[in-house]
């Protein structure tokens, strides 16, 4: 396409082109003027045919080296080295062309020339450099910016530091920077002081500083939260600067700085699986993941990619999500070999129909109902999808020789006090008496609430602060255990890898965080008040809802496995017979009998189920009873 001659950009490299062409000029008469001991005379000895030559051989290299090809808010260490192989071509072509011509006649002196080289180096060099702060000056002095303080002095602070200074369109002005690093307490960077965290206060006062960017690559996640909520103290907006190994190319950008969310606070250190034996198990396999569009599901599908599986089959009877998910790993991520299917994992013809002709190696299972509340209002559902389903996918996996059987479980399972914990529980003790007489592995893996998923407590708290809340909590001191959802796919697969049938693999979640502080903490990160800009309504539990949940039960136990996030339960054997008999007449049940009488079964299969909060305590008996009127 032609080029636009009347572009900024191409008038930019224009006016340098001219500006270079006169320190060319510039530097030649001086290295003749300090050639000759600063006689004004000496420079006679540059006849119009010497300049013209100098001229032309200047402009060939700026032309050959594109010198003047250089984006002056970015001009670096690269464009240095550019202006040195320029200046130094085009000096050695000079000082070949004078040896050459000298027989003619035309003396250009090899002492002006080598002058003229470090003279036009300096000049280009130091016009090079200023380029940014004149770049600064002209467009950026009427800017009106904001005072922040850089938390973190190290390589990601100073980067973050560089960009913000480089970038016109930046709202930031850097006054000071926090760090607890004894070895630059008290130092400066670029001219920017170095404080310490005791400090902050004083300097918010003093330096009026409205916001703090947070720019640390590894931190404790105890200190980190210390250094958030000291922030927080002081009123200041937090923001975040996602690190990642690429900005040390020079991709980092001011608009990649975003707003602190609650899930930089309870996020972890991210889990990188090296094991060759996941490698091994899941290259060149056919695997099927149930419940594919859900937020577990689709992040296990776009985990296991990276494994170069044969082929992954999605299951899920949401459309709209299945296709969309289909649609990004093709588009995303570049894999083809999917296969999306329509179907309810209770409806055993289509579940038989798809092992029999897609036959599937390995299975993940995440499909499930999971919402506590409404699955206390429809038991039938709960026993129909996370019980008979778990049972007919189970089935068919033992029929169909599938090598392993991955379940996903929830630590609502354990000591239930609700109709979805039961019911996942009831599927967990069918897998696990199945693995007994199948050649297929059977494995469980159990683990606390996600951040970000589906029905999840922080997008729904994010929801009702941009619609000037109330947020509403449910009791004061109830508490949760948090994961994301890629850590969370990881140790599954993990967890699936390492199993050998029969195991319920616990992940470990970190410390409970109660929902009450969770909730102030977010209502601060927005920059807002609680109590003043937000409020904090009790609503009292939902059906079925306890105070804290739990990853084992009373009879069991665990034990480490190589991995140090994921555990081992030390669980009771149950007879497969008795189970699977329990199960079909449960099964049976949810056509024939009233959600009353059809949890009374579930209670029956799982004597530790007491009802919290619910209409379906009138069947609570015997000695888990006891101990929970106890404590209520």
């Amino acid at each position: 396409m032609f080029k636009d001659y009347t572009s900024n950009a191409y008038l930019t490299r224009l006016l340098i082109l001219f500006i270079d062409i006169v320190l060319a000029l510039s530097s030649l008469f001086l290295a003749a003027f300090l050639r000759y001991n600063l006689d004004i005379k000496s420079l006679n000895s540059l006849t119009l045919l010497i300049v013209g030559l100098v001229l032309l051989i200047r402009i060939i290299s700026f032309r050959w080296f594109k010198s003047y090809a250089v984006i002056v808010r970015y001009a670096g260490v690269s464009d240095l080295v550019q202006v040195f192989n320029t200046v130094a071509g085009g000096s050695i072509l000079l000082i070949g062309l004078a040896v050459l011509i000298r027989p003619y006649g035309v003396n250009i002196p090899i002492s002006i020339l080598l002058i003229d080289f470090f003279l036009l180096l300096v000049f280009m060099l130091v016009f090079r450099m200023s380029m940014p702060a004149m770049y600064q000056l002209l467009f950026t002095k009427n800017r009106q910016k904001e005072n922040v303080i850089l938390i973190g002095a190290g390589q990601l602070g100073a980067m973050t530091r560089n960009v913000i200074r480089q970038d016109v369109n930046s709202k930031f002005r850097i006054v000071a920077f926090l760090d607890d690093n004894p070895d630059i307490e008290s130092k400066s960077m670029d001219g920017i002081p170095i404080y310490k965290p005791k400090d902050l206060e004083s300097i918010v006062n003093s330096e009026n500083i409205s916001k703090a960017i947070f720019a640390i690559q590894n931190i404790d996640l105890e200190r980190k939260g210390e250094l958030i909520d000291l922030c927080l103290e002081n009123n200041l907006k937090i923001l975040q600067v996602p690190f990642k190994a690429s900005w040390l190319d020079d991709e980092f950008q001011v608009n990649e700085i975003r707003e602190f969310r609650i899930e930089d606070l309870l996020d972890r250190p991210s889990i990188s699986l090296e094991n060759k034996l996941v490698v091994e198990e899941l290259a060149n396999k056919k695997i099927l993941v149930t419940g594919a569009a859900g937020s577990i599901g689709s992040e296990l599908v776009r985990s296991l990619i990276k494994y170069n599986p044969a082929e992954i089959i999605l299951l899920d009877q949401a459309e709209s999500p299945l296709v969309n998910l289909e649609l990004a790993c093709k588009e995303e991520l570049h894999f083809e070999n999917l296969t999306a299917v329509i179907a309810d994992v209770s409806d055993v013809f289509r579940i038989s129909h798809l092992f029999e002709t897609l036959k599937p190696q390995i299975v993940f299972h995440a499909a499930a109902y999971k919402h506590v509340p409404i699955m206390e209002s429809y038991p039938r559902e709960a026993v129909n999808v996370n019980v008979n389903g778990t049972r007919i996918v189970a089935n068919c996996s033992h029929e169909y020789k599938v090598e392993k059987f991955v379940m996903v479980s929830t630590d609502k399972a354990v000591n239930p006090t609700n109709v979805m914990g039961a019911s996942k529980r009831i599927a967990e003790l069918y897998i696990q008496t199945l693995d007994k007489l199948s050649q297929t592995k059977f494995i469980t893996t159990r683990f606390g609430n996600v951040l970000g998923s589906n029905g999840s407590v922080v997008p729904r708290f994010e929801k009702q602060i941009s619609s000037g809340g109330p947020i509403t909590v449910t009791h004061k001191d109830i508490t949760r255990y948090f994961m994301t959802i890629p850590e969370a796919a990881q140790l599954i697969i993990e967890a699936g890898t390492m199993g050998k049938g029969g195991e319920i693999f616990l992940f470990d979640m970190g410390e409970p965080v109660k929902i009450y502080d969770l909730a102030i903490k977010m209502i601060k990160l927005s920059g807002l008040k609680p109590g003043e800009d937000i409020d904090i309504k009790i609503t009292g539990l939902r059906p079925g809802e306890k105070l804290y949940e739990e990853l084992l039960a009373t009879k069991e136990n665990s034990t480490a496995t190589y991995h140090p996030k994921i555990m081992r339960a030390l669980v009771r054997d149950f007879d497969f017979e008795l189970i699977d008999k329990k199960i079909q007449g449960l099964i049976a049940a949810i056509d024939s009998e009233s959600d009353l009488e059809l949890v009374n079964k579930m209670k029956k299969l799982v004597p530790e189920f007491i009802s919290q909060n619910s209409k379906y305590t009138l069947h609570d008996d015997g000695i888990y009873a006891k101990v929970n009127k106890a404590f209520t």
